[in-house]
């Protein structure tokens, strides 16, 4: 099975962009600690995200992310430490095979994306890295080009569970 293949044909041009930017081109950077391939993914002027801290209760998700370059320097942090973990199976085929993006609402320039990890990366030293959270992209169309606005993130996957 071919887990980096995109499952929106180029004829749903909106939802194959989206998954292209996403999941691969997302993957790929954090893969190599390079956030010159996504920054320009980003609505940077008014982005933000929050971070749910895996937890169900909407009440204790925080403002964690209220501008980009915060955001930037905690993705850059969990790449490099991803980074120096020895891993006994491919990372980036793992990577794809436990990130589900299929439920994408489009409405014009607007996007909602479900972005699900679930499954475990089997690391060297015989233990695994178990993924099971969860995040809301809000996207828009700028210039012809999908941005992200902001997110949700980090909420227990599946949530209320």
């Amino acid at each position: 099975m071919t887990y980096d293949k995109n499952p929106f044909p180029a004829g749903d041009a909106d939802r194959h962009a989206l998954w292209e930017m996403l999941v691969r081109r997302d993957i790929d950077a954090f893969i190599g600690q390079d956030w010159s391939m996504v920054e320009d993914d980003f609505v940077a002027s008014s982005f933000f995200g929050m971070h749910a801290h895996f937890l169900s209760n909407a009440d204790a998700w925080r403002l964690q992310f209220p501008r980009l370059d915060i955001y930037r320097d905690e993705w850059l942090r969990q790449a490099k430490e991803t980074a120096t973990t020895k891993f006994a199976e491919p990372l980036r085929e793992a990577l794809f095979r436990v990130t589900n993006m299929r439920d994408i609402d489009v409405d014009g320039d607007r996007a909602v994306l479900h972005k699900k990890f679930d499954g475990s990366v089997a690391k060297a030293d015989g233990s695994v890295d178990r993924l099971k959270w969860q995040t809301l992209y809000f996207c828009t169309k700028v210039g012809g080009s999908w941005k992200i606005a902001g997110f949700v993130g980090y909420m227990p996957h599946p949530l209320g569970g």
